[in-house]
């Protein structure tokens, strides 16, 4: 089993976080994203989506979406408990969760990658056709995810965590959007205080160096 990774991208960042909150470790190969290795034929034999993070199994197949990568663990290690045990934990974490995404890390990523020169020409990850910026959608991510963060401080007020009350994978995904934001700029000020709050204890975990 190995992880292809990358450390400063935000999604396998996501993996190494809940691996190290898990206590598992995994034997990780950096890939090369701004370079191109993740297009290289030798990695496309492995993952033709050219994607990281890529978790290769034993037996060949290989797992690309940082959330299957997270259940695929999940279920191997259930212990501590990450996605909720009860169907309205499990409900409300999935909920949260893919707000984080959807809200938050969707919209970073479209302000990043219509703004970053490396990016110029790949409008989205992996091997999906060349795909010119737009500057447009650089603003528009920007002003989705400055959305997203008054979402996410009216949703802290009186919480400890995004979801419910314990960690789980939406602090993990809520914790690297924070952290992504600053690629393109955007940070939280005094007007924050529960997401900055929030950040703080999120850092204080061992698992947030991962």
């Amino acid at each position: 089993m190995k992880l292809y990774d990358m450390v400063k991208a935000p999604n396998p960042r996501r993996v190494r976080i809940f691996l190290a909150e898990k206590g598992v470790e995994v034997p990780r190969q950096e890939v090369d994203i701004p370079g191109g290795e993740n297009l290289s034929p030798a990695y496309l034999a492995i993952n033709p989506r050219g994607l990281v993070p890529t978790l290769l199994l034993e037996d060949g197949r290989t797992l690309d979406e940082s959330m299957a990568i997270c259940r695929y663990f999940d279920v191997l290690h259930p212990e501590p408990n990450l996605f909720g045990r009860t169907a309205w934990e499990q409900a409300e974490v999935e909920q949260l969760q893919r707000q984080m995404e959807f809200e938050g890390l969707f919209s970073i990523a479209a302000a990043f990658r219509n703004s970053a020169e490396a990016y110029a020409t790949r409008g989205a990850a992996g091997t999906m056709p060349a795909t010119p910026s737009i500057p447009g959608l650089t603003e528009r991510g920007l002003l989705l995810a400055r959305h997203w963060l008054d979402r996410l401080e009216q949703r802290l007020e009186g919480r400890e965590f995004v979801a419910i009350d314990r960690f789980t994978v939406a602090d993990i995904t809520a914790y690297v959007c924070l952290d992504f934001a600053k690629w393109v700029n955007l940070r939280t000020g005094p007007e924050h205080p529960n997401i900055n709050a929030f950040h703080a204890r999120m850092k204080a975990r061992p698992s947030s160096s991962a």
